[in-house]
């Protein structure tokens, strides 16, 4: 019998009653053509890899991340609940040493969904990892954690939660997004003026393979997380990088997505995007597993691969070659933050960075505008706020105190809410305070 170097545990939820419609890429076969696959390869007799059943979110574990208006229950379902509880499953046994590390094959998936919640975007409601590490932290103190997300659009949600987070570093590499959605994803996106070079983004050009993306995991990636020394690593686990996938456009192959993930080492894993679903998934989903559980993945094969097929002309190894001179210095030496009002990086009042953003949820065709404020405080990272509305529907306010708040930012939060209350300028009003873990809502 084969015996696995690390104890992995896998979480499965295929989420058969929730899909977008009976076509559409995100549906529950995603995950049953590999449940399949891993029960064929004989990968549950291996000594040492186990599944498990996911546990399921409460309303208190996404309101601990998410300003949800104008209530989770209005936007998230159960089955967005398990998949959230799947991933702070994986997080469990990691953290309570059951197991090595975890991967949570689990949807609907969630790096699209942001800080402000009013519906859908990308196939994400609420952000499932987000839900994870803001548990871990909740239940296990805090920690430094680095999000790795190597799904083939960029995580902008992922991004957004965590855009003023000093303790947690968020890498995503990607298709370039000037070739698809989100659009977003650039290196000049490097986090607040609080948590500069906390972001960072690896475009990648269409029809990138193997070789692209390992030489970016080993010349950007690793040196990074090695200066980093997280606690954690979370692989935020898209697989729609590969060549089969029917709406991207790269040459990343199953072999070299275990080889990436052997690289990588992270210590719990999350499925979120990869839409073929017969061709790819079952194939990468067997390779991420053995590779983190320690055995021998170099018999996968996917069909229809030929390397040479799909293997990147010189002009992409050129640009990537470039990218990964570039890059890294922009973690170790983040320039100094430059707010302007470019709706992007924002102007800065007083104390206070505004940015203005507007937000199109495409799932569920919603206009989102918002006006986030950031405390430019020199004691803790800053109290946030944010003004919202979505189409014509009511204005709403969020205000998080930050979980190092100091006395000033905490104050400040519980007056905005008080002075929001007695004004009634709000229809709904969330209060997050991450210092004393209390989380209110108020809606008139």
């Amino acid at each position: 019998m084969l015996k696995a170097n690390n104890k992995l545990g896998i979480i499965f939820f295929p989420a058969f009653d929730w899909a977008i419609s009976s076509t559409h890429p995100e549906r529950q076969e995603r995950l049953l053509y590999t449940q399949d696959q891993l029960r064929e390869e004989g990968l549950f007799e291996i000594d040492g890899i186990s599944e498990y059943k996911p546990d399921v979110a409460t309303i208190e574990d996404v309101e601990r991340v998410h300003f949800c208006f104008p209530e989770v229950s209005s936007v998230a379902t159960r089955s967005h609940l398990i998949s959230a509880g799947g991933a702070m499953k994986a997080a469990d046994l990691v953290m309570e040493g059951e197991r090595d590390c975890a991967f949570a094959m689990v949807r609907p998936p969630g790096h699209h969904a942001m800080k402000v919640v009013h519906g859908s975007r990308g196939f994400c409601t609420i952000n499932i990892e987000a839900v994870m590490i803001e548990h871990i932290r909740e239940k296990y103190g805090r920690k430094k954690i680095a999000i790795v997300d190597t799904d083939c659009h960029h995580g902008d949600g992922t991004q957004d939660v965590y855009w003023h987070d000093p303790d947690t570093l968020f890498i995503s590499i990607h298709q370039d997004g000037r070739t698809l959605y989100p659009g977003s994803g650039f290196p000049q996106e490097l986090g607040g003026p609080n948590a500069m070079g906390r972001t960072l983004n690896i475009p990648l050009p269409p029809n990138t393979s193997d070789e692209g993306f390992l030489m970016a995991m080993e010349r950007i990636v690793m040196p990074i997380l090695d200066d980093f020394k997280p606690d954690l690593i979370i692989n935020s686990a898209g697989q729609d990088n590969h060549f089969t996938d029917p709406i991207t456009n790269m040459n990343f192959s199953a072999r070299g997505y275990a080889t990436m993930n052997e690289m990588l080492k992270p210590d719990i894993a999350v499925l979120e995007g990869g839409y073929s679903i017969q061709g790819a998934l079952p194939y990468i989903n067997l390779g991420i597993c053995l590779a983190m559980a320690g055995v021998d993945y170099s018999q996968i094969r996917e069909p229809n691969y030929n390397p040479d097929k799909i293997r990147q002309d010189a002009q992409t190894t050129a640009y990537i070659t470039e990218l990964c001179e570039q890059l890294p210095d922009l973690y170790f030496n983040p320039p100094k933050f430059n707010a302007k009002d470019d709706g992007k990086q924002g102007v800065i009042s007083g104390d206070s960075l505004l940015r203005h953003k507007q937000i199109y949820y495409d799932t569920d065709g919603i206009n989102e505008v918002q006006l986030e404020t950031v405390t430019m405080c020199s004691d803790c990272r800053g109290l946030f706020k944010v003004e919202t509305r979505a189409d014509s529907g009511p204005l709403c306010l969020g205000v998080e105190i930050p979980i190092d708040a100091c006395p000033k930012c905490r104050n400040l939060g519980y007056h905005l809410v008080e002075e929001g209350l007695i004004k009634g300028t709000y229809r709904y009003i969330q209060l997050i305070n991450r210092l004393d873990k209390e989380y209110l809502r108020y809606g008139f």
